[in-house]
């Protein structure tokens, strides 16, 4: 059964930084694909935040969050990360973690979510 287990969200004032992990359980992790994805408050759809390969040469990002948030994995610990840098109050959202690169390929196992606030 595959399972995603989000965190590392909280409460931020803008221009802070935070660094979000996803733990991955019931896939190749090191073989495929993942991608960050975040809810925000009102949205009824999740935007892709960006993506990255197997092998960490692919990366693709949201222009909202190109150069400040970096997308990075250690596969011996099947566990994704996102650094978010300069952090901007429409950073608020719920961000959760998918296999992928363009897209989700696993939307009937979505993780809880960890919860991203950006305010002063």
């Amino acid at each position: 059964q595959v399972q995603f287990v989000e965190s590392g969200g909280g409460l931020v004032q803008p221009g802070g930084s935070l660094r979000l992990s996803c733990v991955v359980f019931g896939l190749p992790f090191s073989t495929v694909p993942m991608s960050w994805y975040r809810q925000a408050p009102g949205n009824d759809e999740r935007e892709l935040v960006g993506g990255l390969t197997a092998d960490e040469y692919g990366k693709n990002y949201a222009d909202s969050v190109n150069g400040r948030f970096t997308i990075s994995r250690d596969n011996n610990k099947n566990t994704l990360y996102l650094q978010m840098n300069s952090l901007r109050p429409d950073a608020t959202a719920v961000y959760y973690c998918n296999q992928g690169f363009w897209r989700a390929e696993m939307v009937d196992s979505w993780g809880q979510g960890t919860q991203v606030t950006v305010s002063s």
